[in-house]
């Protein structure tokens, strides 16, 4: 196989309501950048990157990106330099693609997913094969409440536990007592049975202010409290002085940031995407290192279409240490059923088949590559 050409899609889901957090209050999810990969023989792979231009890591470490800078990264960058070599050879493509470009991980990421996508076709296995084979079927769903008033919260919940989703994560970090208000009666709301974490994307004005936050929400009962402030060093003080364990997000993008995290006591575990260390291929290198230190991990993302969900799966499935509950859609044409609510972000999607959602786990496909087939229609009409 060799690549004949790379192509970039920018598109605009419809979302069924806006999704904001601590650091993300103005642009919508949804506006993503789609990479159609083909090769000269005519397989197509497909991937994915949900950049955004307020993502990144603290103190300036690691920089927001936007659909159009990866249209440009990949277009005029890494094509170029990938044009005429294999697919298959994953690790010789993220040495030329490091060497061609400093950082820039969710154009890479984009690029790895469409490899891994189009390998998996011509050998007719799923990418989960690729990467080692699956420990579990799917991943178990965590449904995210953006940061909206208080009573939409607890509706929306309520529906999305009797639809079957078995944790809530609550979007938090600008206003503490407004963030205490919602675990209160969010825990009266959906009962004991179900765990509440929270996410603060950094939100926490000091280490104070996130401790004192966290330890009244504790009284209500918390699974982990992720990302609470900025920094690792930051994350280590709130973990010395809470209960419930820490998830580092935007405090672990690569391998040495795993390093940081195990050196400092910051975390327990941490949100592994396959966006924010360049792919799938970083992605696996990050659990594992991860698994040896003793940390486990959710599969993170930023809301992706079916097509970088079905990446997300394929992570997912294929990690011994993806342990938690993780906010993977059940990502869905409009009209083909399932829920309402739970897991739900966008009202279309850019796939052909509903993604399943049983028992409260998203089922990963088995089809080969990542499993789904791509309408274009529907990427020329939600085309921004």
């Amino acid at each position: 196989m060799r690549i004949r050409g790379l192509k970039v899609h920018v598109v605009a889901l419809p979302t069924r309501r806006e999704h904001n957090w601590a650091s993300k209050m103005s642009s919508p999810i949804g506006r993503h950048a789609i990479i159609e990969l083909e090769t000269e023989d005519g397989v197509v792979g497909w991937g994915e990157a949900p950049a955004g231009p307020t993502w990144g890591g603290s103190a300036m470490r690691y920089y927001g990106e936007t659909p159009e800078t990866v249209r440009h990264v990949v277009g005029e960058l890494l094509a170029p330099q990938l044009s005429g070599k294999d697919p298959a050879e994953i690790a010789v493509l993220h040495r030329l693609m490091d060497r061609t470009v400093k950082g820039h991980p969710y154009a890479k990421a984009a690029v790895d997913m469409a490899c891994y996508d189009a390998a998996g076709k011509a050998l007719g296995v799923n990418v989960s094969t690729l990467l080692g084979g699956r420990h579990r079927p799917g991943i178990e769903l965590a449904h995210s409440l953006g940061i909206m008033e208080i009573e939409r919260c607890l509706d929306e919940a309520a529906q999305a536990v009797e639809e079957g989703a078995r944790t809530i994560k609550c979007k938090t970090g600008l206003d503490p007592e407004r963030d205490v208000e919602l675990v209160a009666r969010l825990r009266k709301t959906v009962g004991d049975e179900i765990r509440i974490r929270v996410d603060a994307n950094e939100g926490y004005a000091s280490v104070h202010e996130a401790v004192r936050t966290t330890l009244a929400q504790e009284e209500h009962g918390l699974f982990l409290c992720e990302q609470p402030v900025g920094g690792a060093r930051g994350l280590a003080r709130v973990a010395a002085r809470i209960t419930s364990p820490v998830m580092a997000d935007e405090s672990a993008w690569t391998v040495e940031d795993i390093l940081e995290l195990h050196e400092l006591d910051a975390a327990s575990c941490f949100s592994c995407y396959v966006t924010k260390p360049g792919g799938l291929y970083r992605a696996r290198q990050q659990a594992e290192l991860a698994e040896r230190l003793g940390m486990s991990c959710d599969i993170g993302g930023s809301i992706e279409t079916g097509i970088g969900n079905a990446a997300n799966l394929a992570l997912g499935t294929s990690l011994a240490n993806a342990v938690l509950p993780s906010v993977c859609p059940v990502s869905a044409p409009a009209g083909s059923g399932g829920p309402a609510i739970a897991g739900v972000y966008y009202r279309d999607d850019l796939i052909t088949e509903p993604f399943r959602f049983t028992d409260g786990m998203v089922i990963a496909p088995d089809g080969p590559g990542l499993g789904v087939e791509v309408d274009r229609e529907k990427l020329e009409r939600y085309r921004a």
